[in-house]
């Protein structure tokens, strides 16, 4: 395995365990204009993509277009739900902690919904002005640009980094990129990311490996 020397953290499923917050959110508003989809439906097609991306399913599904405020209100329905109910994924404040190498997390969502998670979760201080978000530079993944954007920032090659992902839509981008990327595999019920350098299921089990870089 090589010596990395950078860490590049997704968000939403690594860092903070929002996915089934966000994504029953985005359930609850797509079934109240009558899609008829359940959480399972929301993990397989809205995982790891930009909201609109989601938006453009929903529409599918219910052939007329969303109201024009949807994302809005979703936005402001999700980071209350977000305030309630949002926890760090188990092991991760503790593999941050040990880490002795440069981190930072690059994440598809807006840069005050990272921020905002990261802060309920107690992980803010560990990634002030190591935040890169999609919205900035207007490229969502399985474009790798925000990964290149996370490690020409940090000051490292994609060579010198690993990307840890939690969806397929992240591991594409990452390897887009020429990132090696590890799938946190915790939830990957259909085995999607196969693809990633390494898969995982506990942040203690890959801890070794990123501490002795």
């Amino acid at each position: 395995m090589p010596n990395y020397k950078c860490v590049i953290f997704d968000c939403d499923g690594v860092l903070v365990d929002s996915e089934p917050i966000g994504n029953q959110v985005l359930v609850n508003m797509a079934n109240e204009l009558g899609a008829g989809i359940d959480l399972d439906y929301a993990y397989q097609h809205f995982k790891g993509g930009s909201i609109q991306s989601c938006v453009n399913k929903i529409e599918k599904l219910i052939s007329v277009p969303l109201p024009e405020h949807f994302i809005e209100i979703y936005r402001e329905r999700s980071f209350q739900a977000f305030k309630t109910n949002i926890k760090p994924i188990d092991g991760i404040t503790q593999l941050i902690k040990n880490l002795n190498i440069p981190f930072c997390v690059a994440s598809s969502g807006p840069e005050n919904k990272i921020r905002l998670n990261l802060e309920l979760t107690g992980l803010l201080p560990y990634f002030e002005d190591k935040i890169f978000s999609c919205y900035a530079i207007q490229k969502w993944k399985p474009s790798p640009a925000v990964f290149l954007w996370a490690a020409e920032s940090m000051g490292f090659l994609p060579k010198d980094c690993i990307v840890i992902e939690d969806s397929l839509t992240g591991v594409i981008a990452a390897k887009n990129g020429g990132f090696d990327v590890f799938g946190f595999a915790q939830h990957d019920y259909n085995n999607e990311l196969a693809a990633a350098t390494k898969t995982f299921k506990t942040m203690g089990s890959i801890q070794d490996v990123l501490i002795k870089s």
